[in-house]
């Protein structure tokens, strides 16, 4: 049978410096620099091949371009996670870990697992995306001051301390302008903050984060959405045996802020409020209750953005 009549699947694995691309079943191979020459060999060699599926791991922004030429030229990509495809490794034997190795293993992982293709994020959306991250890292790095100065004896060093924190402090504030410019300059982004900002319980940094990291919102199902953030409970059974149900994956960021939004809108919002008082009085955990919380305010933000609907305390 002819090679371009059988589904070809295809891993790259991305380094700062080079691409390593392998083709299975046809057991293709392609070692070139990660510029625009090579960038080229490779999606000539992804169109010949007509490639069914391209699976690159996520690795810090550097699968961006080659997700983003691929995705230009029609070609079917999906982005996983490091962890699924090291997990997919080990399943299958494989402890080894080279770039070419790894390019092979992500071919078989296509091949075997067939990860959803999802359209990449815009580059408005992505520059929202990198505002919100760097705001998160100004802040950590603030906390990790303030918990110096704390401990900080001498005046000099209580001095550096002190400037310093001063500094974050404006670069923080600058990056919550730059935030708050970009996202009001967009109609869209304007109307889903509008949306978003009307629910008792949900500010700024909870619209911005889940605009940003979160651009899905409003165009899956419940569970779905429930499960890409990691607040869908998860099964643990055996047998007879039915374990305690855990969350566990999704996106770290997303998650985090939902749970600062759940606890203000167990306070603040009757609708989430009597929901939480009625697990409660039902015997539930408090930080059962309290993901609960944040899995409905999350289901409900993505009604409203799928349906376009506003904020009704008191849904049918």
């Amino acid at each position: 049978m002819s090679e371009n009549l059988v589904e070809q699947f295809v891993g790259v694995d991305v380094s700062k410096a080079t691409l390593d691309l392998f083709i299975t079943p046809c057991g293709r191979r392609l070692h070139v620099t990660y510029d625009d020459e090579g960038l080229a060999r490779v999606l000539s060699m992804l169109k010949e091949a007509r490639a069914t599926l391209i699976v690159l791991e996520a690795t810090g922004g550097l699968e961006v371009r080659l997700a983003g030429e691929c995705a230009a030229a029609g070609l079917p990509v999906a982005i996983i996670n490091p962890r699924q495809a090291r997990d997919f490794a080990k399943a299958t034997g494989r402890l080894a870990k080279t770039d070419r190795v790894d390019a092979a293993m992500l071919a078989d992982f296509a091949r075997a697992i067939r990860p959803q293709v999802r359209p990449l994020k815009e580059a408005h959306t992505r520059a929202l995306d990198d505002m919100v991250s760097r705001r998160r890292q100004l802040i950590a790095m603030r906390v990790q001051e303030a918990l110096r100065l704390g401990t900080a004896a001498s005046k000099p060093l209580q001095t550096s301390l002190n400037k310093h924190i001063a500094w974050l402090d404006k670069q923080i504030a600058q990056v919550d302008d730059d935030l708050h410019r970009c996202l009001r300059a967009s109609e869209v982004w304007r109307a889903k903050d509008d949306l978003l900002r009307a629910i008792p319980g949900v500010g700024a940094v909870t619209s911005l984060t889940l605009l940003a990291k979160c651009p899905e919102l409003g165009t899956l199902n419940r569970r779905e959405i429930a499960a890409l953030t990691g607040v869908a409970p998860l099964a643990r059974g055996s047998g007879t045996h039915r374990g305690k149900r855990f969350i566990w994956g999704g996106r770290a960021d997303v998650r985090a802020v939902l749970y600062m939004a759940a606890l203000s809108a167990m306070r603040c919002n009757a609708t989430i409020k009597s929901f939480a008082q009625r697990l409660k009085q039902a015997g539930k955990p408090a930080k059962v209750v309290i993901v609960a919380c944040m899995r409905k305010l999350l289901t409900t933000m993505n009604a409203m953005l799928k349906n376009n609907a506003p904020w009704n305390p008191q849904p049918a």
